[in-house]
């Protein structure tokens, strides 16, 4: 089963401006139930355009989205929430910091439900979410009263990790989601993300810097430059390659030179 097709995609923002710049540029990708896609290229080269586009944060100018046979082209993103989960660049992102850990953990796994009076996060609720804690290996299972807004950038990080498959969506998103911490701690969190995955067989998108990372997380790897798809590896090909060979594949199929400081620095 497709999980995710991508027919023809194009953005163009500023368009007829002196500013005009074609973000995504004939975008065609299938993602299958289980794959776990990583997505490099250098600054300006389409990544998170092509991540938003996918979420709804903007419509695309041309081309179709279908997300599990869900046509979503049309749709904004409050509409394609029940079928992704997403995690940010930003740990201060996708979870309520005034909220206790348990409450955040509740809010998710009722997304899409209907609303009623009774909120309250039950006894039976609490002792499941500290199951599904105690695989994080952070010891957040013994703080489920703590206010999100105290915990470390990795914790949160994980935390939202958990709080985005707890509904087995259909496609998660991941943004980025260790470039903002230290290297041990985002190690940890990539490590986390790699459990929760597969653990829940998901299918799974992630934008990333870090080639070493690219290259050892996941299935398939594409790589993009000014907007287009210009490189795609998968399987046991992916996992021989290294990062001096990525960068010569880059270079041969764009003819240019891989200039992206962040990249170079995550070598």
């Amino acid at each position: 089963m497709n999980v995710l097709e991508l027919k023809n995609i194009n953005k163009v923002f500023n368009p007829d401006t002196i500013n005009e710049r074609k973000a995504l540029i004939d975008i065609n990708l299938t993602m299958e139930e289980g794959d776990f896609l990583t997505v490099i290229g250098g600054n300006g080269a389409g990544k998170s355009t092509l991540l938003n586009a996918i979420a709804g944060v903007w419509p695309v100018d041309s081309g179709s989205i279908t997300i599990a046979d869900n046509d979503v082209t049309g749709l904004p993103d409050f509409k394609r929430a029940s079928l992704i989960g997403r995690v940010f660049q930003d740990p201060m992102l996708g979870s309520a910091p005034t909220m206790q850990i348990d409450e955040n953990l509740a809010l998710a796994s009722r997304r899409g439900n209907k609303r009623t009076l009774k909120w309250g996060v039950t006894n039976k609720e609490r002792e499941e979410y500290k199951e599904r804690l105690k695989v994080l290996g952070l010891g957040l299972e013994d703080r489920l009263s703590q206010k999100v807004g105290l915990l470390s950038g990795g914790q949160r990080q994980a935390l939202t990790l958990l709080m985005s498959s707890l509904q087995k969506p259909k496609l998660l998103l991941l943004d980025e989601h260790t470039a903002a911490l230290d290297p041990k701690t985002a190690k940890k969190v990539l490590d986390i993300t790699k459990s929760i995955v597969k653990e829940n067989n998901l299918t799974a998108l992630m934008v990333t810097h870090n080639m070493k990372d690219a290259i050892a997380t996941g299935n398939r790897l594409i790589m993009m430059n000014e907007g287009r798809i210009i490189f795609e590896v998968r399987d046991e090909e992916k996992q021989k390659m290294t990062v001096d060979e990525l960068m010569k594949k880059f270079s041969a199929v764009s003819g240019e030179e891989f200039a992206d400081d962040q990249s170079l620095l995550s070598k």
